[in-house]
């Protein structure tokens, strides 16, 4: 008996589970399973916990950052991504919440593994033909996020001290 085309298809893309979404689609699905594996993994870490934050000022930038870089990941290849607003933002947040440009990198680091840790767990659904092209832009969108949060640190560090003065 022959399997109909589309279950031929998805068993050759994704190891036979008949269901095929894009990295977006995935990490769309599961924003909030993101931010609960990021927040787990923050906890974890005594530096971060060292400032107390409510679940809202620890994560509320979260869901605006993921929907950026689901964005950047549904953009045809030849555009070029704006640049998030809302990852300057939280760079002056965390500034004056008195994060560290370390602890700041340490959670940016740990939101691609939450990323990653999110797609290897729904690996069977991956569309494979697209996932390097993606991981690539899921690593660069982070990093340019992570660029722009530490241009406005750095400015709101400076006034800062120049206010103390």
């Amino acid at each position: 008996m022959m399997k109909p085309a589309e279950s031929v298809a998805a068993h050759s893309k994704n190891g036979g589970t008949g269901i095929i979404e894009t990295v977006a689609d995935i990490l769309e699905r599961e924003v909030n399973h993101v931010i609960q594996e990021w927040l787990t993994r923050v906890e974890k870490d005594p530096d971060l916990m060292h400032i107390p934050l409510n679940h809202e000022k620890r994560t509320g930038h979260l869901p605006h950052l993921l929907h950026d870089l689901i964005k950047r990941l549904r953009l045809d290849a030849d555009t070029k991504a704006p640049i998030s607003k809302v990852a300057a933002e939280h760079g002056d947040l965390r500034c004056k919440q008195g994060y560290t440009v370390a602890m700041m990198v340490e959670e940016s680091r740990l939101l691609q593994v939450s990323i990653f840790t999110t797609l290897h767990q729904n690996v069977k659904q991956l569309e494979f033909d697209a996932l390097l092209p993606d991981v690539v832009t899921i690593a660069d969108e982070v990093d340019a996020q992570l660029k722009e949060q530490m241009l406005r640190f750095m400015a709101a560090t400076k006034t800062e001290k120049a206010k103390g003065k």
